[in-house]
Parts: structure tokens; sequence; C-alpha cells
């Protein structure tokens, strides 16, 4: 670990009166410091599906290449989050999501002044390689300054951020086209997003704090008196993370851990489905279904940022009305998107085509939030980076290149069609590893308690 990007030692104590008061004020403001942050992770990530109609008509690319283009940046960031999140447990959270959008921004200007198929290849697994960086930080701050009875809701909150961030970007670029004009499509899909990604990076370092122990105050724990919890009760014999390596945390709380590895499988279908759909969301809608550049811009606008109403809401029901129980609300979302995909692929109305890529949009990202809340659940808070890793390299090593390169290959070989009924296949995967890890988080809760119980 870099000397700048370890955690800071906090150099005094925030007295006992003022705890509750700087405590509320820093997790807001840790809070909204990965909300922003993350936020422009994804403007300078999505501006690269809304460029590829572009490149495809440039440089001739079938529908497997720009697939292959997709996938090498989603492995790349899959090998990535997977290990950046198991070192961001031992890093500032600020100054290692703070480094990854600056690389990020770096290497969009990099994309603007490339022409050629294999540059782009290597530079997309290079940005691949630095989004890694956004999402361990932003789980751990969340961990670490939320209790579990707000972890639904404050999760649901950050996780609208990269539904605005993600469907901001078609405005922009939209925008952009319309002031430079159509043959400078490169500085309006890399270099202006790049721009915009910077200045964010500035939020991060101002807002974003470390862990409540680095920042002088007691744990979540502590200040919310949450530690009588079941769910987050774990044994008193469990070591320190300060006297455990990264690798011990991930091995011990993570690896020989099955939920971790059921919510893992049950992402890779969210991720298969949700990328599926979205990475070809324009070259579908403007070689089979007619839009023009309007109607694609607002369709994908559509497909983002209908998840954000339906996200908070499922986030105050988890908590409220489910009791903590995740997967309930996972499953019946994964059946309306079954319907959803048919329409949308079956549909020749402009209206009705985009209202069903809205509803996926609303849907999809109900399991995918609420994969990322479990994923808090089932580890202690100094292990979530390691499990949010695993999650993130499982979605995108699979789920993602299923969704990218295997629909692209499948539609290629046997049409739309093809790809359509293999996407259909991973909900119905994504809805049986919703049930195992409903039943198996069941079961681990009963254990946790009855270890109370016995104490």
């Amino acid at each position: 670990m870099l000397p700048f990007l370890r955690q800071k030692v906090a150099s005094s104590q925030v007295p006992e009166k003022d705890i509750a008061k700087t405590f509320r004020r820093y997790s807001l403001q840790s809070l909204l410091g990965v909300f922003f942050g993350y936020m422009a992770y994804y403007i300078v990530r999505n501006n690269f599906n809304l460029s590829t109609p572009y490149l495809q008509e440039e440089m001739g690319l079938s529908l497997a290449q720009v697939g292959l283009l997709g996938t090498c940046m989603t492995v790349a960031y899959g090998c990535s989050k997977g290990f950046m999140s198991v070192l961001a447990d031992k890093a500032s959270p600020a100054r290692f999501m703070a480094l990854g959008l600056t690389l990020s921004g770096l290497v969009n200007i990099m994309l603007g002044f490339s022409t050629s198929f294999w540059v782009f290849v290597a530079l997309v697994i290079m940005l691949g390689l630095v989004q890694g960086m956004g999402v361990g930080p932003a789980f751990i701050t969340i961990a670490s300054w939320f209790p579990r009875k707000q972890k639904a809701i404050v999760g649901a909150i950050w996780n609208t951020s990269h539904n605005i961030g993600g469907g901001v970007i078609a405005p922009i670029i939209g925008a952009t086209i319309a002031v430079v004009g159509r043959d400078e499509w490169r500085v309006a899909t890399y270099h202006v997003p790049a721009a915009i990604a910077l200045v964010f990076v500035i939020v991060i370092l101002l807002l974003t704090k470390g862990s409540p122990k680095s920042e002088g105050l007691p744990s979540v724990q502590e200040v919310h008196k949450d530690s009588s919890d079941p769910v987050v009760k774990f044994k008193s014999t469990d070591k320190l993370p300060e006297e455990m390596t990264a690798l011990q945390i991930f091995m011990k709380y993570v690896f020989y851990n099955k939920n971790a590895w059921y919510v893992s499988l049950l992402d890779v279908f969210v991720y298969m489905i949700r990328y599926g759909i979205l990475f070809f969301l324009p070259i579908y809608l403007f070689d089979v279904k007619n839009f023009s550049e309007d109607e694609m811009h607002v369709a994908f606008l559509f497909f983002e940022w209908a998840a954000i109403p339906s996200t908070l809401l499922i986030g105050y029901l988890s908590d409220k009305f489910f009791r903590g129980h995740r997967m309930p609300p996972a499953i019946a979302s994964m059946v309306i998107i079954i319907g959803c995909i048919i329409g949308y692929w079956l549909s020749d109305s402009v209206l009705w085509t985009t209202i069903f890529a809205a509803a996926i949009g609303c849907f999809i990202y109900v399991p995918q939030f609420l994969a990322s809340v479990q994923t808090m659940e089932i580890v202690p808070s100094f292990a979530v980076g390691s499990a949010v890793g695993l999650r993130g390299f499982m979605s995108y090593i699979f789920g993602a290149t299923l969704g990218q390169l295997g629909v692209g290959l499948v539609s290629d070989a046997f049409g739309w069609q093809g790809g359509f009924v293999f996407l259909l296949s991973g909900a119905v995967c994504c809805i049986i590893f919703c049930i195992l890890t409903h039943y198996s988080v069941k079961e681990m809760y009963a254990k946790r308690a009855l270890e109370q119980a016995q104490q």
C-alpha cells in the first residue's frame, strides 16, 4: 500500500460531549462524498456505451467486436474490483476513490484521441482497471458510518448515484453534440465527461472521511448501540483487523462463507441481464427499432433513471416491511423483469419499447442493490471490502461477460431472438440463487441469535 493511500491515525479523540454531533456530520459528509464520487465514476464509464454506435459506424465493427470491447473493459473491471476492494479495507476511502476517478478521467482523454481498434482495446482495459477503485471505498464508508437498521435506505440512496451518473451522461453527450456537431463525437463522448469527472475528484477529497476510529470517534455499533443485534454480532474471539492481513480477512470471512458465494452468484445473473440490455441498447434501438438519436438517448436515460424511485422505495420497505430480509423483493422484481424483457423484445412501438426499457431499468437495479446491502450484512464491517471484491469479481468476470460478449455472440449466430432467450434464461437462474440466498441467510441469523442467547 502506497503511504499516501493508507488510513490516517487519529491524533486525538473527539470530546465525549461532541461525539454524537460530530458523528452525524461526518456520516452525512461521507455519504455525500461517496455518492457524488461514484456518480462521477459512471459518467466516465457509461459514456463508452453511448459511443459504440459511432465506433461501429466509423470502424465497421461487428456486434461481436463491439461486445469484445465492452467485455475487455468489464473483465478488467471485474478483476480490478475484486483486488482493489480487498486493498480498500486497509486504505483511506477518500484518497483511494479519488485516485481511481482521476485515472479514469485521464484514460477517457486518451480514448478521445484514439482511432485504432486495438488501441481502444488496450485503453478500455486500462479504464476497467482503474474503475475498480470506486466501489470498495463506497461500501466500506457506508458500513463504517451507518448501523444495520439504516443500511438499506442509506444503501438505496447511495445506489442511485450510479443511476444518476449513468443516466445524465446521455443528455450531456446529446447537448455537446448539438453544440460541437456530430463530427466531434469524440469530444462529446470522451473529453467532456473526463473534465466533469476531474471536478468531482475534489468533492471526494473534501467530503469523504475515513473510519470513525481514524477520525477519533467510537465505532458505529457503540454510537448507535447496534452491537446487540444478532445479525451483526460476530464472535468475540475474532481477531481485530489490525492483526490480520487483507488476505487473511478475505479467506476467513469471505472465501469460506457460503452466503458470500450465493450473493455473488445471484449478482452474476443480475449483471448478465443489466449489461445485456444496457450495452446493446443503443445499437438495438438504432438497427432494429429504428429509433432516432434523440429517441435512443431518452430511452437510455429512462433505463438508468427509472431505477431511482424503485431503489429508494425498496430500500425503505426492505428495512421496515420485510424486517431486514432482502431477497423477497428481489425475487418479485426478477419475475416482473421477465415480462418486461419479452415486451422490450416484441414491441414495435417507440413508446412501448421505451416504457419496457425503463421498466427493466426500474427493476433490474432492485436485486443488484439488495445484493449489495446483503453483502454488508453477512461479514463484519472490516471485511466488507473483501466481500464486495468477491461479488464484484464474479459479477463482472462472468455476469457482464455473459451480457456483453455472450449476447453479442449469440445474437450474431442466432439473431436478436437468440439473444433475448439467452437473457431470459439468466433471469430464471437469478431467481434460483435469490431463493438459496434467502434461506441460507435466515439460517445464519438464527444461528447467531442462538449463539448470543447462550452467552
